[in-house]
């Protein structure tokens, strides 16, 4: 009955040494108010001097964003009073900002996908924290002045698994242009929906809420959600005007329901003007042909992926989804390996290992160490399970080596025939009665003696000559 209309602006914070107009570090594991300078704090007499790196990063997330990259930009004041904000405005671009007019391309798990419009990622100066400790409120102004880039999309989006993949894919450019960290749990990557809805059919767009301070995807997909299912009953029960209005919301995780948090401003509220201090930003051919030259995409190393090593787009996309995740891998293919072999141990085996704060960058087996495991499952000098057994015990001993676990495990796999051969006779010498019932017809029983003789051998056996022998003892 109805359509979801979704528009997003995140805020992505650059990861700059000094901050936006002024030479403060941007690190914030310092004390609070000691990365602070006339400037940031705004004194009566300082001047803003705008950092020529944030300019350099704006260049390049235009260009992975298939955007217009304005020569011309300028910047403007948006005044606003809040206790975080010490000059009770925000330098920010409204009219012209640094890039416009990009595109981003979702997929979808059916192998479609759908392009999402970007209308523009403008360069503003973050605020500060403020900080509530039962009913005392601090600031911390180590934050304030950080660049920031604010990249504001169409209102293209129907569903939150569109908004999400839209992030997502979002969240990895940003990760492999190395602008910025985006950690959305310290906030360096922070999301504002816009959600409405309209009948479907209806192309005008009806009132928007926001909400604003989400900080995982999870929360977002859900934080829409139970939006539209207020919107969608209000309308139903005919309460629409009434009840729906432009307001921003936070989103209560522990109630699962989004609740007003105040009125949403419109653009004349904050009397935006040119900002006097500083001049035009200008963007020279000679800088726009350096800044231009990006690393490789996801999407272009997911195709790449695809014809290099022949595996399927699903798995291409899980694996250069994630930055870090495609040089682990490109990492371990440059060992030799199957890629199939490396695509389980890297999405299925490592991660199932990986538990708190241990993640593929801090792991205690890197890529060449799991790439020399599967290396030991392909030459046969050990079975996967053992394989397992390994990996568990590299886990928890950091220092381990592959072959020496081996060793130290006694799990290495026995491929001679004769020992194998030896075995099997012991077994079917012993279970007369069951080669029998496997000779009259019960097949079944084949997996018994193959166990039995696994479980003689210790796991150790080559389960492939283990079949083979058996098949030709047995009959």
């Amino acid at each position: 009955m109805f359509e979801v209309v979704i528009g997003l602006e995140v805020h992505v914070q650059l990861n700059t040494k000094t901050k936006l107009f002024c030479s403060c570090p941007t690190s914030f594991n310092h004390k609070q108010n000691t990365n602070t300078c006339p400037t940031c704090l705004a004194l009566p007499g300082a001047l803003p001097v705008l950092n020529k790196e944030v300019l350099h990063k704006s260049i390049m997330l235009g260009t992975a964003i298939d955007a217009t990259i304005n020569k011309i930009s300028y910047f403007d004041r948006k005044s606003y009073f809040y206790p975080d904000s010490p000059s009770a405005y925000q330098i920010t671009q409204l009219y012209t900002p640094i890039v416009e007019h990009g595109k981003l391309e979702i997929d979808f798990e059916d192998g479609s996908s759908k392009i999402i419009r970007v209308n523009r990622a403008h360069i503003e100066a973050d605020a500060g924290k403020n900080i509530h400790d039962g009913d005392i409120s601090k600031v911390d102004l180590n934050r304030a002045g950080t660049p920031l880039l604010e990249i504001v999309s169409e209102p293209d989006m129907r569903s939150a698994e569109e908004a999400i993949l839209y992030l997502k894919k979002l969240h990895s450019i940003i990760r492999y242009l190395d602008i910025g960290d985006a950690n959305m749990q310290e906030g360096s990557f922070r999301v504002d929906v816009n959600v409405s809805i309209r009948p479907k059919g209806d192309e005008n767009l009806y009132t928007r809420v926001e909400i604003k301070n989400i900080n995982s995807f999870k929360f977002i997909q859900k934080a829409i959600e139970v939006e539209v299912i207020r919107q969608s009953e209000a309308w139903e029960d005919g309460v629409y005007d009434d009840e729906i209005c432009q307001e921003t919301r936070l989103f209560d995780q522990v109630k699962q329901e989004t609740r007003s948090m105040r009125g949403k401003e419109e653009a004349a509220d904050y009397r935006y003007f040119p900002e006097p201090d500083l001049l035009k930003v200008v963007v020279t051919d000679e800088m726009h042909e350096t800044y231009s030259k990006i690393p490789e995409l996801p999407d272009e190393k997911k195709e790449r992926f695809v014809k290099e090593y022949g595996m399927n787009p699903y798995n291409a996309m899980v694996i250069t989804s994630s930055v870090e995740t495609a040089h682990f891998f490109e990492s371990m293919m440059e060992e030799g390996i199957s890629a199939k072999n490396a695509i389980t141990w890297l999405t299925v085996e490592l991660p199932s290992r990986l538990k708190g704060d241990v993640n593929i960058t801090n792991s205690p087996v890197g890529s060449k160490k799991l790439a020399l495991l599967v290396k030991r499952i392909e030459d046969k000098t050990i079975s996967g399970k053992a394989a397992k057994e390994v990996l568990d015990y590299m886990m928890e001993n950091v220092d381990a080596e592959v072959d020496t676990t081996i060793e130290k495990l006694g799990l290495k796999q026995v491929s001679d025939s004769g020992a194998i051969e030896a075995m099997c006779d012991e077994i079917i010498n012993a279970n007369q009665d069951k080669v029998e019932q496997y000779k009259a017809g019960k097949e079944k029983l084949f997996g018994f003696f193959v166990g039995q003789v696994m479980k003689a051998s210790k796991g150790s056996a080559n389960p492939q000559a283990v079949n083979e022998i058996l098949k030709k003892k047995l009959g």
